[in-house]
């Protein structure tokens, strides 16, 4: 079993899916920073590109979106992307399709990563929680981890006579996600009128909004814990704030009445992140270097281009013999490196380094077990077997930003060779510790003494989040900037 802790705060959401006392996966967004994966624009085409297929879309980002024109979907009088000539494989160029300061209505796939800006699609998918619509097909899908190819036929069927009764909309396709696998027909009736509103939300904000406008956002992350994260193998749900737990238990009510049953109010002494020390977990998780029980050790390197993840034995001399030791440290280092990969949200291609192995049946053994490791991962994971190196080559669907992409920076001090945390993280630690203390001390004023740059921050971008502490804890809070002082070097001072 698994439990889900939710630690809220105005400036932060962060969630830990813990296994056996073991964090297997974090979750973080930021409300100044939140994901655009999901949410619906009307772009403007800033520029066509025939060289290379794709198009510029001005979505209102800093930097413009990209479009190809393999996710160009163009219906009603519009021209196909797909010629209707007698060779129906040849695609319309992108040039015929599109021109400078058209109007599209377009979904973001994929958020900005590094200095790539985030990728569009235009055919929009409006997730539910039993079904994805899709507005633009009129396809039916069953995902494929529903039961027998008879149970997703009966499916099917179901699907088609609620989609032809439900005509308020009219037409549209749909996906049936795997927990819609027991669901009722008044269920799936009522998942079908929720996303055909949300679509004809869409449509009307098209029609009626500036172009750069956001006509759709996705859920926050609270709610997306409900709905992509809760399995027959969740325990509990834990939330520490009676606000947030007030509006998840209400989105629950109406769209997964299963797993409100299984959310509790947190109202411990303790931060919730203290339970199972999550915040060391994550500071671990920032590491080069993660060490194996057994004495052995990983070091993961990570670059724009992939991830390799080098296996050394250390100071592991537990087995009878050589052979032994290195079998039994590739085996302990397959589960930790999954997991790894799941908490620090590792993406993109990834190589993996064991310890050399003579023994073809000790290779094998250490490749079905990273196998079945990684089959526990939610993101879609892609393994190849060993190279003529002795190198294990896999990929892993990136979706999102990295672990310390998203908490750390590249280190000015050392010119990019290393990471320190940004000015915003260290605000909020240092928001999250005078939470801390004001559980244990009651002074007359907390003061920060911190880094300029944090100091500037916590004045200027953080500065309705302190009042708001400042408010909840019932004490002043001062700041003094320490010039000398780095980002991360800070004091919290009891006055």
């Amino acid at each position: 079993m698994e439990d889900i802790l939710i630690n809220w705060t105005p400036q932060e959401t962060r969630v830990a899916v813990v296994e056996n006392g073991a964090v297997q996966e974090l979750h973080v967004e930021r409300t100044l920073e939140r994901g655009l994966v999901g949410n619906v624009y009307s772009g403007k085409v800033a520029r066509v590109l025939p060289g290379m297929q794709s198009a510029f879309i001005d979505i209102g980002l800093e930097r413009a979106a990209f479009l190809h024109v393999a996710d160009l979907h163009l219906n009603g009088t519009a021209a196909q992307p797909r010629s209707h000539h007698a060779d129906a494989g040849v695609v319309t160029p992108i040039e015929r399709l599109l021109f400078e300061g058209q109007t599209l209505t377009v979904q973001v796939i994929k958020d900005p990563i590094g200095t790539k800006g985030a990728r569009l699609s235009s055919q929009i998918s409006i997730a539910g929680r039993m079904l994805v619509f899709l507005p633009q097909d009129e396809h039916i899908g069953i995902s494929q981890k529903i039961g027998s190819p008879e149970n997703r036929e009966a499916l099917r069927q179901r699907m088609q006579a609620l989609v032809g009764k439900a005509d308020e909309g009219g037409g549209g396709g749909f996906i049936l996600r795997t927990n819609a696998e027991d669901a009722t027909d008044e269920e799936l009736a009522s998942d079908i009128a929720y996303l055909r509103k949300a679509w004809a939300r869409i449509r009307h904000g098209a029609l009626n909004s500036p172009p750069t406008s956001l006509l759709h956002q996705d859920l926050s992350l609270v709610e997306r814990v409900l709905r992509d994260l809760v399995n027959e193998r969740t325990g509990s749900i834990r939330i520490d704030s009676k606000l947030q737990y007030e509006v998840l238990h209400g989105f629950g009510e109406t769209f997964m009445p299963a797993a409100t049953a299984k959310l509790e109010l947190y109202r411990g002494e303790r931060p919730i992140f203290d339970l199972n020390n999550i915040d060391a977990e994550i500071g671990r998780a920032m590491a080069r270097r993660v060490d194996l029980k057994s004495g052995g050790y990983l070091i993961f390197d990570q670059t724009e281009a992939m991830t390799t993840i080098d296996v050394n034995t250390g100071g592991f001399v537990g087995a009878r013999n050589f052979d032994d030791t290195i079998f039994k440290t590739n085996l302990e280092a397959a589960g930790t490196i999954a997991r790894q990969l799941r908490l620090r949200n590792l993406g993109g291609i990834i190589i993996v380094d064991f310890i050399d192995m003579t023994r073809e049946e000790h290779k094998t053994a250490v490749l079905s077990e990273f196998r079945k490791q990684l089959s526990r991962d939610r993101t879609k994971v892609t393994l190849g077997g060993f190279t003529q190196l002795g190198l294990v080559e896999m990929t892993r669907k990136r979706t999102r930003e990295s672990l310390s992409r998203m908490l750390c920076e590249a280190c000015p001090t050392c010119e990019g060779r290393g990471q320190v945390k940004t000015a915003r993280t260290v605000c909020y630690d240092i928001l999250r510790e005078i939470l801390r203390e004001a559980r244990q001390f009651s002074p007359k004023e907390f003061r920060i003494v911190a880094a300029a740059n944090v100091v500037e921050m916590l004045l200027d971008e953080e500065s309705q989040h302190l009042a708001g502490l400042s408010d909840f804890i019932g004490k002043p809070i001062s700041l003094t900037a320490e010039p000398s002082n780095q980002t991360e070097h800070y004091d919290i001072v009891l006055m």
